[in-house]
Order: C-alpha cells, then structure tokens, then sequence
C-alpha cells in the first residue's frame, strides 16, 4: 500500500461524525501509538483506494492496512481494537462470528451514518498532538 506495507494505519472517511468519533476512541486509548491514521479522503487514502482497485469516491467502509494486508468492515474493526491491544484485543474473539452476519450490522449502520450521526463539511484535521500520527 501507498508508502509502508509494514504500518498499521486506519483509513477513515473523514467528513463522516462517527468516523471521526471512532478515530478520537482509538487515539485515546492507542497508548502505545501502535495505530496511525489517514482519511480515506487524503492523498495517502485516495492513492491506496487506486491501488486496491477501488472507487476513489466511495467512502462506505474503513480499511486497516496491517503487515501487508488490508483489512475492511467489521474485521478492520475488530483487527484494529486487536492491534491496539490489552483489554482491547479481546474483540478479536468476535471474528468467529461469520463475516457475513457481521457485515451485515455493520453495512446498516454504514449506510445510515450520515443520517444518524452527521456530515462535516471537511476532513478533521489533527491537533499539533496528534500530527505525528496523522498520514497526509
């Protein structure tokens, strides 16, 4: 993927409110800094949306790019609270459940975000604090 294969980086859709929300919960509890972060919208997540062979403007899903992989939907999910690790890494125990039913809670509430939870008009952009974390 766009730049290092070997990082651990979070592609959000960075108008969307609870995205945004999600990312805030993940920085706040990544103490080890083991996440970084870039929205789907960025140059880094456009370029990596070109490369996985996807729709550049389609934001209906975050994406974990974990040791050469990627990750999407409910498994990203579940992977990153996994990477970030201590109690955390117990959600990876839901990856048992089949994707399918899985997704399917996750694509009703993907579908509906915007409606439920808001829109900005721009992408968050990170405090000084969080810049070092933040891929462009």
């Amino acid at each position: 993927m766009a730049d290092d294969s070997s990082a651990s980086v979070v592609l959000f859709d960075g108008v969307c409110n609870l995205c945004n929300g999600s990312v805030n919960f993940f920085f706040s509890i990544d103490r080890r800094k083991r996440l970084k972060f870039a929205s789907l919208q960025s140059n880094f997540g456009q370029s990596t949306l070109v490369e996985l062979g996807k729709d550049p403007t389609h934001f209906d899903s975050i994406l974990f790019l974990h040791q050469g992989k990627v990750y999407e939907r409910s498994g990203a999910v579940l992977r990153i609270m996994g990477r970030i690790g201590g109690i955390w890494s117990l959600a990876v125990c839901f990856l048992v459940a089949p994707a399918f039913l899985r997704d399917a809670c996750y694509n009703l509430i993907a579908r509906n975000r915007y409606r439920f939870f808001g829109k900005s008009d721009t992408c968050r952009i990170p405090t000084p604090e969080e810049a070092e974390r933040f891929m462009e």
